[in-house]
């Protein structure tokens, strides 16, 4: 029961931040490393990704699929986070501690994308 409630938590949790992308592109804009392109379509697809894969949480036959599509864009998501700390005097209004707490919560985040990779047969077998 606590690992489906938890689910449903992580589901709206990115389809909030992928919509979020779209109310506050700029905040997303300026965090992008200046070595990767296309700035703004990446913020454009990285907001449709994670309200699909929200989503797709939720649907039993789409858990797995959209647990690994979490963790793999967590991955993708790391060098935004390496760029932010190593340059952090370009966002003065983050606290240092603040951008170090992040390599940490990225390792929660991803144990528990990871946990939900792991789909009983009850789960996937249409009744």
């Amino acid at each position: 029961m606590i690992k489906l409630a938890l689910k449903v938590v992580m589901a709206a949790f990115y389809i909030f931040s992928g919509v979020n992308h779209f109310r506050d592109p700029g905040f997303y804009l300026n965090i992008m490393p200046p070595y990767l392109p296309a700035h703004a379509a990446a913020v454009v697809w990285s907001g449709v990704v994670e309200v699909v894969l929200g989503g797709l949480l939720l649907w039993p036959r789409g858990q797995w699929l959209a647990a690994w599509g979490i963790v793999a864009m967590l991955i993708a998501f790391l060098p935004v986070h390496v760029h932010m700390l190593a340059n952090n005097y370009l966002y003065p209004e983050t606290p240092v501690l603040l951008l170090w707490l992040r390599f940490p919560m990225q390792a929660l985040l991803l144990a528990w994308a990871y946990w939900y990779t792991v789909v009983t047969v009850r789960n996937t077998v249409a009744k």
